[in-house]
């Protein structure tokens, strides 16, 4: 299994980004995807959640209204539109998948999530 996030960089606060998350070696429609990010010294935090099929969305608080979670299946491609960002979305941002969340509901924990993609740097300046 492979997950490949791309589409970081530099951003000006107000600015846009969209994450995309390519998976392969999985059956992309039946996993829990999720964005979480995570800066020097500190843990690693979810960001937003979406089901298979994009039937229940979650999102950390900070981040409702300006960013987007989605996903197209056909692509096995998971998604995260980043509007309106401001410093404080300074991270590496991370994908991640799981089955085990569709048994425990702790879509927001790390520890629930089997496979991992290798992380985009996001850089948000003032």
């Amino acid at each position: 299994v492979q997950l490949q996030a791309s589409g970081g960089g530099l951003a000006q606060a107000g600015g846009s980004l969209r994450l995309s998350c390519a998976a392969s070696g999985l059956v992309f429609g039946d996993y829990y995807m999720a964005w979480f990010r995570q800066t020097p010294g500190k843990e690693r935090e979810f960001v937003a959640s979406i089901t298979g099929r994009g039937s229940n969305i979650y999102y950390k608080d900070s981040v409702k209204g300006r960013f987007t979670i989605s996903r197209d299946d056909g692509k096995s491609t998971a998604y995260l539109q980043m509007n309106s960002l401001k410093p404080e979305d300074t991270a590496v941002y991370y994908c991640a998948a799981s089955l085990r969340v569709y048994f425990s509901g702790n879509y927001y924990s790390p520890s629930q999530y089997t496979y991992w993609g290798q992380g985009t740097l996001v850089t948000v300046s003032s």
